[in-house]
């Protein structure tokens, strides 16, 4: 139950569990109020019910691809996410990723926390700061314990998640159906197709997350079984969930959008209300332990990017003590911002995470193609921990590919921070996420066309 591990590989001995496991964890993580709140933004775009559904479904869809592949690697080399990326980008090279991603578990953590600190603390009847430290206290306890816990966890909230927004679901239905019918205008095409990049993009932030819970499975784990489950998970829960978040907009556009954690805790009466909040509350624990989880693989990725040595040693043999001690330093850090945030505070955040979003999309393409296209899954892990090894210290030639997948996408951006001029001439269509993924994994196959494929070695 209770996991020491930390970013070493993971021996077949303590090899358990079933891909099926990876559908309730990520159906869980997407069951929460934040993925609500990104629903709400068709809205925001001018999308009706319509051209919302149509994108939120398509970028959804697509984007998931993405992510869920991701998943196969976990059973194949048994090892976290983001220490995956030294046989791309270098022993030492790849904690330029690592730390942007320390930032992004951050920021939404942060993000999260404030959601969830307004259901605790209506529910509890204290305030929303004091909410928060129940939110995250939540979570922080679900991390102490590590892997099989988070596993177990996400797949108890996932039936009452199932009910209560079922319930949830039907009540927006009817509300929206007793509306005054409004002529449709017809969404601009453009905005359609921005719609869909942000969905997509929300699934694909999901990649550096997804090795992290499938590393205990067995190695015969299937690549099909994994990415399978993964993404359904994902992708059902997200469309379902962005779905009310669509709804929610059209039926009450200023009450959903300035408090959305209290409209819907309206939405099953004033009877079973803290029904609803404790609903939201524990959606916000179920994604907000995978922040701290990821944010302690990750600082120990780059703790131990120095090789062998004692002080590597010592990190990789206190792997409990290491996630206790960075988790309740990331904890702490973002409830002091959930609390301290002020009226612009969420605005801004969002605004810088959806730009920091970008970077994460050439890492994928990078890492997926590395690993399905060029080594074909094969690796020499050994090689992963030392930086003299095959992979080396810094692959420049990866870093100057994933400089180019970032540059690439400028021009073709739609954020509230900056609009590229290719984004103007579409009329605000954001498509540079397609371009992030098909320029480096291109570039990433022509400069590795002669890389030797090493075996598993462990």
């Amino acid at each position: 139950m209770l996991e020491r591990r930390a970013i070493e590989v993971i021996p077949a001995a303590e090899r358990h569990g079933k891909p099926g496991s990876l559908f309730t964890l990520w159906f869980s993580a997407n069951m929460q109020m934040t993925t609500v709140a990104t629903g709400l933004v068709a809205g925001s775009l001018g999308l009706g019910l319509v051209s919302g559904l149509t994108a939120i479904v398509l970028g959804n869809v697509l984007g998931g691809i993405f992510m869920a592949y991701h998943a196969a690697q976990g059973p194949k080399l048994g090892i976290p996410q983001m220490i995956q990326s030294r046989a791309q980008f270098g022993v030492i090279g790849a904690n330029l990723p690592v730390l942007l991603v320390i930032v992004l578990y951050l920021g939404f953590f942060t993000l999260s926390a404030i959601l969830g600190g307004e259901a605790a603390g209506d529910l509890l009847g204290v305030s929303s700061k004091i909410g928060v430290v129940v939110a995250n206290a939540g979570a922080f306890l679900l991390l102490i314990f590590g892997y099989d816990l988070i596993h177990r966890y996400e797949r108890i909230v996932a039936l009452v998640f199932l009910v209560v927004f079922a319930i949830a679901t039907m009540v927006l239905l009817r509300d929206f159906g007793s509306m005054a019918a409004v002529p449709a205008k017809p969404a601009p095409l453009a905005m359609i197709v921005l719609g869909i990049s942000i969905f997509a993009t929300w699934q694909i932030t999901y990649a550096p997350y997804v090795a992290d819970y499938s590393r205990y499975l067995p190695e015969n784990t299937s690549f099909l079984s994994s990415s399978a489950y993964t993404y359904f998970g994902s992708v059902i829960a997200s469309i379902w969930m962005m779905a009310l978040g669509l709804l929610a907009g059209l039926i009450a556009s200023k009450t959903a959008n300035a408090d959305t954690t209290a409209y819907f805790a309206g939405l099953l009466g004033p009877t079973w209300r803290w029904l609803m909040l404790l609903v939201i509350l524990l959606g916000i624990v179920a994604a907000n332990v995978l922040n701290l989880y990821g944010t302690a693989m990750s600082a120990a990725t780059i703790l131990t990017s120095g090789g062998e040595s004692g002080f590597t040693r010592a990190v990789l043999a206190r792997g409990m003590t290491l996630r206790v001690v960075v988790g309740a330093i990331a904890a702490v850090t973002g409830s002091a911002l959930a609390i301290a945030a002020g009226g612009n505070f969420v605005g801004s955040m969002t605004n810088f995470l959806l730009v920091l979003l970008y970077v994460f999309i050439p890492w994928t393409a990078i890492n997926l193609t590395d690993f399905y296209l060029v080594r074909r899954g094969r690796y020499d892990i050994g090689a992963i921990y030392d930086p003299a090894g095959i992979y080396g210290a810094i692959n420049w030639r990866t870093m100057a590919i994933y400089a180019i997948g970032i540059l690439v996408e400028v021009p073709f951006m739609n954020a509230d921070l900056y609009e590229g001029p290719i984004a103007k001439a579409l009329g605000g269509a954001d498509i540079s996420w397609i371009v992030g993924l098909i320029v480096p994994s291109v570039l990433y196959i022509l400069a590795n066309r002669r890389v030797a494929v090493q075996a598993v070695a462990r």
